[in-house]
Formats: C-alpha cells, structure tokens, sequence
C-alpha cells in the first residue's frame, strides 16, 4: 500500500514542476515572437532545447515510479 501511494506521489509530483515550467515558457517565447518575429528561429531552437530538458524531469519521476511498482 505504502508503496503504490510513493509511486502516485513520485509520478504526481514529478510532472507538476515540468508542466508549469512548460507552460511558462511556451507562453513567454510565443510572446517574444510577436514582438520580434526576426529572432523566431533561435527561439524556437531555445524553447525545444528547454521542453526537452524539462520533459527529463517527468520522465525520470515516470523511472522511479516503475522502480517502486516492480518492488510490490
């Protein structure tokens, strides 16, 4: 039982940062697109290399949640 709540929780809680942080930056890149469309490459560039590192976040708390499942 105690294992299944700490998986929940590691799979909950690990997705919640990434997906506020990815929100956040979407928002904000699409805003510095339309004030300089000139630069939309490089910030399309920086905003992928970002998603990429937050979704490592969620991926790794998906990890540990299957770690904890396979101890039960």
């Amino acid at each position: 039982m105690t294992i299944a709540l700490a998986a929940a929780l590691a799979i909950g809680l690990s997705t919640i940062g990434p997906g506020i942080g990815q929100g956040i930056a979407s928002a904000k890149a699409l805003e510095g697109m339309a004030r300089q469309p000139e630069m939309v490459g490089t910030l399309r560039t920086n905003l992928i290399l970002c998603m990429a590192f937050m979704e490592a976040l969620a991926i790794y708390g998906l990890l540990i949640t299957f770690i904890l499942l396979s101890k039960m």
